[in-house]
């Protein structure tokens, strides 16, 4: 029986059952009834490569002991997996307790999420470093020190794309890959403006989709849910600026052009409108290139996750044609294969 990422057996599991064992923390249960009156659990599992849910029958063997499970168990599940349109169900299927080192091991997550994220991080810090205007480098370097842990365990949604523990990590390291290559093809924008808002367009999801120290479930934030990550970025990066001002180097600024003040107020911009129209959150719209480029940097990344987890889970309704996945608009179609001589 192989041991598979929930990532891996939402691709590789289709209508031939597949035996399989996955390792990951119990997040949820959900108690339910069909038509009829019939009782069933719906329950909900994570790891680090994203969350799937099974439902279990009144007569699955382990039912009543399913109510007794603390979110964040870590468990080890097996069973005999197919995926339909109506998602993934194990029949049967069963789970026990992991051991210790296998918990720190899920916790750790699986070899290619954990190398990807390392290297994005690593990434971050190099366009950090690269930063020319002092202001922006400094107030760049001051997040990624005091919040940089937060950061690199928080998702970039609760759902729909980089919906998992680092994903927000993954998706500013392939939006700053995106600002560098779009600033070569349009040299007349700020990129270290650019570069440091894709940074900080998200920040304030700390607050609103961050995870615990050791657990794959979003956690709940009350600030989160009452002010949203853009009102919340824009008070953390005046907050870190405020820090900058008090420090020796700060003497410097005031020499400096553009002046200090105008490039906070553009880099507040910048999170403020990166949601491109009032309809979808952003308290303003966007007024400058650099706020441009971002809104379109950020929606092109979300979307091409959103492809990609579509094209690896979505089934396939004729040859070349699958099923439409939410929020995507519409049914997919195979995309065209690169030309080979």
């Amino acid at each position: 029986m192989s041991r598979l990422s929930i990532a891996q057996l939402g691709q590789k599991a289709g209508e031939t059952p597949l035996p399989a064992e996955i390792h990951a923390h119990f997040s949820s249960l959900t108690e339910k009834n069909t038509k009829s009156g019939k009782p069933y659990r719906e329950v909900t599992f994570a790891d680090a490569t994203g969350a799937m849910t099974l439902k279990a029958w009144e007569n699955h063997r382990q039912f009543s002991e399913l109510a007794n499970l603390d979110p964040g168990t870590p468990l080890c599940l097996s069973g005999i997996f197919t995926k339909n349109q109506w998602g993934l169900d194990g029949s049967p299927w069963a789970f026990e307790s992991l051991t210790e080192d296998e918990a720190d091991q899920l916790l750790a997550g699986d070899t290619e999420t954990l190398a990807k994220q390392t290297a994005d991080y690593r990434e971050i810090e190099s366009c950090v470093a690269n930063l020319s205007d002092p202001r922006l480098a400094g107030l760049a370097k001051l997040f990624l020190k005091e919040f940089g842990d937060r950061f690199r365990r928080t998702a970039a949604a609760r759902k729909n794309h980089h919906a998992r523990r680092g994903g927000l990590v993954e998706h500013v390291a392939q939006m700053m890959r995106t600002a560098k290559a779009i600033s070569v093809a349009y040299p007349d924008l700020n990129q270290d403006l650019l570069i440091t808002g894709v940074l900080f367009h998200d920040c304030g999801k700390l607050w609103e989709n961050s995870y615990p120290e050791s657990g794959f479930n979003q956690l709940y934030n009350l600030s989160g849910e009452m002010m949203g990550h853009i009102p919340l970025g824009i008070e953390l990066v005046n907050k870190l600026w405020r820090e900058l001002l008090e420090t020796p180097e700060s003497t410097d600024w005031k020499t400096l052009t553009p002046p200090s003040d105008l490039v906070r107020l553009h880099l507040l911009h910048l999170i403020a409108s990166h949601h491109g129209t009032h309809e979808f959150g952003s308290p303003t719209l966007p007024r400058t290139p650099e706020a441009f480029a971002l809104h379109y940097i950020d929606n092109l990344d979300a979307k091409y996750e959103m492809l990609k987890d579509a094209y690896a889970n979505a089934n396939e309704l004729a040859p070349g044609i699958l099923e439409r996945q939410f929020p995507l608009p519409s049914n997919l179609v195979s995309p065209l294969p690169n030309y080979q001589t």
